[in-house]
């Protein structure tokens, strides 16, 4: 990354972390994602209850594997190979009593607001309340100037890579394009806006001056 990308990151990520302070929640910024990775291992104590959402972001840094490493920590995981459809949702349920979750966010506004767009909305459920510490690790990539910015990036891009990426049988799998489609295994089903919370520091968004997930 050249020397202009690295400034415009940490211009804009001290912009945003300071939009998050205001709307109650907390961020801060790692050049990398190592280094993301290992400032977010500090935050989580021992004998947590930890809740796996889905994040591409999350798995390419190889966060889980290194969270299973602290010591009595519990991972609720959805996706544990061999789960049938109904224990990954008992799964899901259980995630929302946990002590943190951990996962991404769609999208970031410039001025701290988190849009997300979810299939069976767990993940946007917990975001909103459940679990007592919720971390989001957040490639600068996915910082836009506003809401609208955030919804067209969302339904256009992360929803039909991601349904190509699941083999999800949608169009915008086939053609990469959204057509607002009403097939039974739409991924595009419950939209979530966040833009503040009064529990304060209870969100912590960790930016990354890397492109990471979808």
């Amino acid at each position: 990354m050249d020397s202009h990308q690295i400034k415009w990151n940490e211009q804009i990520a001290k912009k945003v972390i300071e939009q998050l302070d205001k709307r109650g929640m907390e961020g801060s910024y790692a050049a990398t994602a190592a280094q993301a990775k290992e400032e977010i291992i500090a935050m989580i104590p021992q004998g947590s209850k930890v809740y796996r959402c889905g994040s591409m972001t999350a798995v390419s840094m190889d966060l889980w594997q290194r969270i299973a490493k602290i010591p009595r920590v519990e991972i609720i995981d959805p996706f544990q190979p061999g789960l049938s459809f109904e224990d990954s949702l008992e799964r899901r349920r259980e995630g929302l009593t946990a002590d943190l979750m951990i996962t991404s966010t769609n999208a970031i506004t410039v001025d701290g607001k988190l849009v997300n767009l979810d299939g069976l909305g767990n993940r946007a459920a917990a975001m909103i309340f459940g679990p007592q510490k919720v971390i989001l690790v957040v490639g600068m990539n996915k910082v836009v100037p506003d809401v609208d910015s955030a919804i067209s990036r969302t339904k256009n891009y992360s929803a039909p890579v991601n349904a190509m990426r699941m083999n999800i049988p949608t169009p915008c799998a086939e053609d990469g394009i959204c057509v607002d489609c009403k097939t039974p295994a739409r991924i595009c089903n419950i939209w979530s806006i966040i833009e503040g919370q009064r529990i304060k520091g209870r969100i912590h968004v960790k930016l990354v001056g890397e492109n990471l997930g979808y």
